[in-house]
């Protein structure tokens, strides 16, 4: 960070209810009574209250200004017009939000009556993301969305007639049973709907969601044995890429893509280490007190959250561990790592520890580097986890390091 900048800080609200559970998801989300729903918030707006008085046991420094918000999940949009009105006005209590923050709350296709619309701009929300994963009815329906095509340009059209017309879209590459064609066909949905940023991940199937077990397992239920191979998803991610940066939704970080300006202000926090704070269910916090920085991540179990407040466990991070995050978050973004920057926050003597390092994964053709930036190539974008772990000195603790702290979508 540039040491003139006044800091801002991005708060980051968990929403773990869904109306169903998605065969992929390993998310810390579930379906719930409506009424767990009434004291969840009450624990969440206790949070907020809280906030001031836990950052200043941390000894880490709270930002006066909030210049974004987002609400994750999970299906925020689940939640009753009154609950959001209360969250929203319990973060305009505690905290300063910036007139021009970027708001942020993602919803899933279907779910979007009227009343809530309503709730959604009166509370300020001016960024929507869709959790679409694909524009096919079958690929959708079978890993679990509710949702079918004619249902999100329905929704597109409600979002932005309430005037909310900033919108992301999320797809899966290599959902079971998606083929090449239909893979095409959500893509071309994808940029007829002129939405402003999109979200693109390649599937990663995880022994902790329902379709990681049935891979495991052998079992047929949730179509485990069609998913395409790491190749096939790899050229669906490629063809991505081409299709949208056509479209002029131009990639700016490995699974984000974005119209000119349009790049999500919230999500970038993550990737250039600005502080956030997460309240929620499984959220996670990044502040700082310079030199240092501490992070923390709440409890994933709702029983444990619902049953009241918890002293988190708090890591203070090392300069070395700081420069090891640098690279390995820096990396995600297509504009990479300017090395001067890095020097100019940890030294010279730091940052050519991993002079060594650079030089070969660029000569193994996963980094290049020009004008002073170091960045993935194509290729070491398909291998990013494995680039990221050479500049994370003790890998016994960091077995997989984390692409971002929150389960984001766009």
């Amino acid at each position: 960070m540039d040491g003139h900048e006044q800091p801002t800080l991005g708060l980051y609200i968990s929403i773990p209810f869904c109306r169903s559970k998605c065969t992929f998801c390993n998310f810390s989300s579930g379906v719930y009574p409506a009424g767990e729903h009434f004291r969840y918030i009450d624990r969440v707006i206790e949070d907020l209250r809280g906030a001031k008085a836990l950052i200043e046991r941390v000894g880490a420094e709270l930002p006066e200004r909030v210049d974004t918000v987002y609400l994750g999940g999970g299906t925020p949009n689940l939640l009753e017009p009154e609950l959001l009105r209360r969250l929203f006005a319990a973060v305009r209590t505690e905290f300063s939000v910036d007139a021009d923050a970027e708001i942020t709350m993602e919803c899933a296709p279907g779910q979007l009556p009227e009343t809530t619309l309503e709730a959604m701009t009166g509370c300020g929300v001016n960024r929507a993301s869709l959790g679409v994963q694909s524009f096919i009815d079958r690929e959708a329906h079978e890993c679990g969305r509710l949702h079918d095509r004619a249902t999100i340009e329905a929704d597109l059209c409600h979002l932005r007639a309430a005037g909310i017309t900033n919108i992301s879209i999320d797809l899966i590459a290599g959902l079971a049973g998606q083929t090449f064609a239909s893979w095409e066909e959500s893509l071309a949905a994808l940029t007829n709907s002129m939405v402003t940023h999109a979200s693109v991940y390649m599937l990663e199937i995880d022994e902790d969601s329902r379709l990681g077990r049935e891979l495991l397992t052998g079992g047929m239920r949730y179509r485990a044995s069609l998913v395409p191979d790491e190749d096939a998803v790899a050229r669906m991610y490629e063809r991505a890429v081409e299709r949208l940066g056509q479209a002029g939704i131009k990639r700016y970080e490995i699974s984000n893509f974005a119209q000119a300006g349009f790049e999500s202000r919230h999500n970038l926090r993550y990737w250039q280490r600005k502080p956030y704070l997460g309240v929620g269910l499984d959220a996670s916090s990044m502040l700082r007190s310079a030199p240092d920085v501490f992070r923390w991540t709440t409890t994933d179990e709702l029983r444990d959250y619902l049953a009241g407040p918890q002293e988190p466990e708090i890591e203070r991070l090392s300069p070395n561990r700081q420069h090891e995050e640098a690279w390995f978050l820096g990396l995600r973004l297509d504009a990479g790592v300017e090395i001067a920057a890095l020097e100019r926050e940890f030294g010279r003597p730091l940052v050519s520890s991993v002079d060594e390092i650079a030089s070969r994964l660029t000569q193994d053709g996963l980094l290049e580097i020009e004008n002073g930036r170091v960045r993935l190539t194509p290729r070491g974008r398909m291998l990013s986890n494995e680039v990221f772990q050479e500049f994370i000195a003790d890998r016994s603790e960091h077995s997989r390091e984390e692409s971002h702290p929150q389960p984001l979508a766009g």
